[in-house]
């Protein structure tokens, strides 16, 4: 949500500021800008649209400078258009910024402002802040570090900050709270982002800076400082990542590329860690905390989206296999409704990006109340996985399309790993199931490329119904987190209204929808509830409506009940998920695809929700 790129150093920035910016297009936007400080000239220019709109705009316009910000807008206040794109400038033109998140007190201090004559061409609340930093400068003459010191300790919110000022023309000043920087370390220059993904093709080494931290950033410089402005030495971290899972490959768009990665993704996560061979796994997350895991008298798991679905498909794995009672949560309603919270309790927290602002909300209050936190994140370096006592990386690589897939099922396997993991050490589960269930969990990556190796009839079953307004998704046991996703996949993608059901509680409402055109896909793999999902298959069948199934391959039942199938080869319920899911995403994207969408990037959604 929202994106940031700075460059201080000596080459022209803008070339770099736009490629970053067109980087972090995946995280969702409406509008797009930047700042060029040279020879004493702030230019800044911004547009309502894609980053492709201001590329044009800029077009025969002076472009050069060593020192640039860039920004993607998520509208919050504001509407997107041009006068409230980022950058803005103070009043007096000395100063640029942009910023992420969102300043809650902003209102009070604009009435303050406007008092001293201040005038606003915005409805934003980064314009407020800017020109309070700006009157605190000039009242205190006091330099623009020590301004924004102040100002940040008198606002209340979430804020990514990159400050330049026409009277320091090789500094870019940074801070944050509750929403990501990272920057990067080059010779004679410094890079900023959001994220890792513009800075990559420059350099491997990073800073991740921590909330209430200060930034200098000079070419040859960095330097941290917390608010109480005392210096903080920077740590350096060496980036995994390469250029190459930034880009396309050759794929039509990112969705069907990350769709196609996970028989890699899946295995990158398993390896080194599950060893059926010698029946061990090894998590040292896991190991070097099993006493907190296994004695746990309750777990909690707190998610958002999809990472919420991972969790509820962890419940099942974790209850069944460890005998621990689970509770899952969305983030936003834990955060505020005063949760029972005690010493002892776990909670797993799920996050892609590790910066889900909820999520990391939550997990601070929970952990002031004496909980072991336990981050499951992609991202290395996030905000959760610095905050978690432990942890463990899904190492699904970057993420680029907005509706999540390979992440998904990368926090699948490693809370299946986890499942399996505490219960053979608790003995909650015996020899022979966990080695079972090992093998099983290795076998995955193979059998989702068999689902992969022929994608021509799902393609066929979207190109069926794209036209449909309406889906009914519906699932048992472990299949039911299953129907939530995929209808979560297919809101996003295709804007299609979808609903996703137990099966079971189908005659508790939803049948009353079914007609002969409402689309009802059914989850209906071999597993114990079987007998039972192909009596709820016929009574949507006795009321004309059309049945799509995710069905196990060599199935005799359900292939002759259903009007289109798609078959997933067979594994044990517990794993099931990790197949049955695959389905659904190509469904999804192929629907978007004849609908003629942009599958990268869904209207109105961000990749990274870092903002309430």
């Amino acid at each position: 949500m929202c994106g940031i790129v700075g460059y201080v150093g000596h080459r022209e920035a803008y070339p770099i500021v736009l490629k970053g910016l067109k980087r972090l297009e995946y995280r969702g936007y409406d509008s797009s800008g930047v700042a060029l400080l040279h020879n004493g000239q702030l230019n800044v220019y911004k547009k309502k649209g894609k980053v492709a709109e201001m590329e044009e705009d800029t077009m025969g316009k002076d472009v050069h400078a060593h020192i640039g910000i860039g920004h993607t807008r998520w509208a919050t206040h504001g509407e997107p258009s041009d006068r409230n794109a980022h950058p803005h400038l103070s009043q007096s033109g000395q100063l640029a910024m942009i910023h992420n998140g969102i300043i809650e007190n902003y209102a009070h201090i604009k009435q303050e402002l406007i008092s001293k004559g201040y005038d606003f061409k915005s409805d934003t609340d980064t314009e407020v802040l800017l020109n309070f930093i700006e009157d605190i400068k000039t009242n205190n003459n006091c330099s623009l570090e020590e301004a924004l010191r102040i100002a940040l300790k008198r606002i209340v919110g979430a804020y990514c900050i990159l400050l330049i000022s026409k009277d320091d023309p090789e500094t870019i000043i940074a801070a944050r709270k509750g929403s990501p920087l990272v920057i990067g370390i080059g010779k004679g220059e410094h890079f900023l982002a959001s994220d890792a993904s513009p800075i990559i093709e420059y350099t491997k080494e990073v800073v991740y800076v921590n909330d209430y931290e200060i930034a200098i950033i000079r070419p040859d410089e960095l330097i941290l400082k917390n608010l109480g402005n005392e210096k903080q030495t920077p740590f350096i971290t060496k980036l995994d990542m390469e250029l190459a899972a930034i880009e396309k490959g050759g794929y039509e768009h990112f969705m069907l590329k990350e769709i196609h990665e996970q028989p890699d993704t899946i295995f990158d996560c398993l390896r080194g860690r599950l060893l059926p061979q010698t029946g061990q796994i090894i998590m040292s997350g896991v190991d070097n905390h099993i006493e907190a895991l296994k004695n746990a008298q309750r777990i909690l798991i707190v998610a958002c989206g999809t990472s919420w679905h991972a969790g509820l498909i962890a419940e099942y794995q974790i209850e069944e296999l460890c005998r621990i009672p689970v509770e899952v949560e969305y983030a936003s309603e834990f955060r505020y409704r005063n949760p029972v919270v005690n010493k002892g309790d776990v909670i797993i927290a799920i996050s892609q990006s590790g910066e889900t602002a909820d999520t990391l909300v939550a997990l601070e209050s929970a952990k002031e109340k004496g909980a072991f936190i336990f981050g499951v994140v992609n991202a290395v370096g996030s905000s959760i996985a610095r905050l978690s006592h432990a942890g463990a990386y899904t190492h699904a690589g970057p993420e680029i399309g907005v509706a999540s897939t390979k992440a998904f099922t990368g926090q699948l396997a490693v809370l299946a790993m986890m499942a399996l993991k505490i219960g053979y050490v608790k003995g909650t589960i015996d020899e022979k199931r966990y080695l079972s269930l090992m093998k099983e969990l290795e076998a995955v990556p193979e059998k989702v490329k068999e689902i992969l190796a022929d994608t021509s009839n799902i393609k066929r079953i979207a190109e069926k119904y794209k036209d449909a307004t309406d889906f009914l998704f519906l699932g048992r046991g472990y299949n039911f987190p299953v129907a939530l996703e995929g209808a979560l996949k297919l809101k996003e993608i295709s804007y299609i209204h979808a609903e996703g059901y137990p099966a079971a509680e189908m005659k508790h409402g939803p049948i009353a929808l079914v007609d002969e055109k409402l689309p009802v896909v059914f989850v209906a793999t071999k597993d114990s509830y079987y007998e039972k999902i192909v009596s709820n298959v016929q009574e949507i069948k006795a009321r004309k409506g059309k049945v799509i199934a995710v069905a196990t391959v060599n199935d005799d039942i359900i292939p002759g009940m259903a009007d289109d199938v798609m078959f997933v080869p067979d594994t044990d319920e517990v794993i099931a998920p990790l197949l049955s899911t695959i389905p659904l995403q190509l469904l999804s994207y192929y629907v978007g695809l004849a609908k003629g969408l942009d599958v990268d990037k869904p209207r109105n959604l961000a990749k990274s929700v870092t903002v309430e």
